[in-house]
């Protein structure tokens, strides 16, 4: 493939949504890729979206974009429920496609997916950004170099803040059977992380509840009803015997962010962020056969991305967007194995939760399924 990747965003709303903030200024810093086309449901978004962020064309039906031969590949970032179709419809058209987590709203989905793009020859990522933070490819480093040892136990917290109220356009998460809420987006990229650097579970047992069955919808100044968990606490045991704890909240007020601690024989491991670890810069710090911790710097190699790329959402992004290059050219990441998450490993986490759900519903301990 001669020059950079010619991207298509599908969902590349110019003012709201996650495209806006992260999507479109990581591929504009990302030589990798030349942003090629943009789409979004009303023609003047997308002429505004390709006007700022420098996109030769503009769409708003995804059918045309994807029939263009001059798109070579394709990011769905939209709402959950609509991943399925585009998805399948962009690995019928024979696009590269990265779309983002959950892949699809269902296991059975994901499945599909897998199945299709496998069957298409094509190469799919899944926006599971955690796996290209550096901190978080480092950590899983020195993991495996035996930092720490063996492992005895580790545990996972993420508390965020503000379940009491949105907006309107947001309050459609409340309702569990589309697939995007607590327990698949904050619990499914931080328990991600979590089993991308310690390993998978053997077994999990856990408590899924909602704790604010209701919103205040704060622009119709009315409440809703919600089904849609806010509070998952999981307990289990890894495949390599270790112990394993998580907590993953949306509360009302001053959510503590994210931390992932890792003890074992002869040493310790701590990361922490004020969010989640795909959304921003991780700090990383260790201890060996001691009990004070002190800073880990994260080695460039784990940078992919150039100096331009913005800080925040942007960045992982970025480094998934480098990975997913790569794999689209055939180029070896020689750095923890797989480049990058691609839709065999959405299966995985879709079956993991899965196995939380029947967990929380039998009130007894669930065996994790492989894909």
């Amino acid at each position: 493939m001669p020059g950079p990747i010619r991207l298509g965003i599908i969902g590349a709303s110019p003012t709201v949504g996650w495209a806006h903030r992260s999507h479109l200024p990581a591929i504009v810093a990302s030589p990798e890729f030349e942003l090629t086309g943009v789409c979004t449901t009303r023609k003047e978004t997308a002429e505004e979206a390709a006007r700022q962020y420098g996109a030769k064309m503009a769409f708003d039906d995804y059918h045309k974009m994807l029939a263009h031969p001059d798109i070579d590949a394709v990011a769905v970032v939209l709402r959950v429920p609509a991943h399925f179709q585009i998805t399948k419809d962009a690995l019928n058209a024979g696009k590269h496609v990265f779309t983002e987590w959950p892949l699809g709203k269902d296991t059975a989905e994901a499945k599909e997916l897998a199945d299709l793009a496998r069957a298409k020859g094509v190469k799919g990522v899944v926006g599971l950004q955690a796996r290209a933070n550096p901190a978080i490819l480092h950590m899983k480093e020195l993991v495996e170099e035996g930092y720490v040892g063996e492992i005895i136990s580790c545990n996972m917290k993420l508390m965020r803040g503000g379940v009491l109220e949105r907006v309107s356009g947001r309050t459609w998460q409340r309702d569990i059977t589309l697939g995007a809420n607590t327990l698949t987006i904050a619990t499914g990229h931080s328990i991600d992380a979590l089993r991308f650097v310690v390993g998978d579970f053997s077994q999990v047992s856990s408590v899924i509840t909602t704790q604010v069955d209701q919103w205040w919808e704060s622009d119709t100044q009315k409440m809703v009803d919600v089904t849609s968990p806010d509070n998952i606490l999981i307990s289990g045991v890894l495949a390599n015997g270790a112990v394993a704890s998580a907590h993953v909240g949306s509360v009302p007020w001053a959510g503590t962010g994210y931390t992932m601690e890792i003890y074992g024989r002869t040493g310790t491991l701590v990361a922490t962020s004020e969010d989640s670890p795909q959304l921003g810069e991780v700090r990383l710090q260790g201890a060996q056969n001691g009990d004070n911790l002190e800073d880990i710097d994260i080695p460039p190699r784990y940078t992919d991305v150039l100096e331009g790329m913005p800080q925040g959402a942007p960045f992982n992004v970025g480094q998934l967007y480098y990975r997913f290059g790569q794999g689209i050219l055939g180029q070896a990441i020689e750095k923890n194995g797989q480049p990058y998450p691609d839709f065999d490993t959405a299966v995985e986490l879709h079956q993991f939760i899965d196995a939380l759900r029947q967990s929380a519903k039998d009130g007894n301990s669930t065996r994790v399924a492989t894909a």
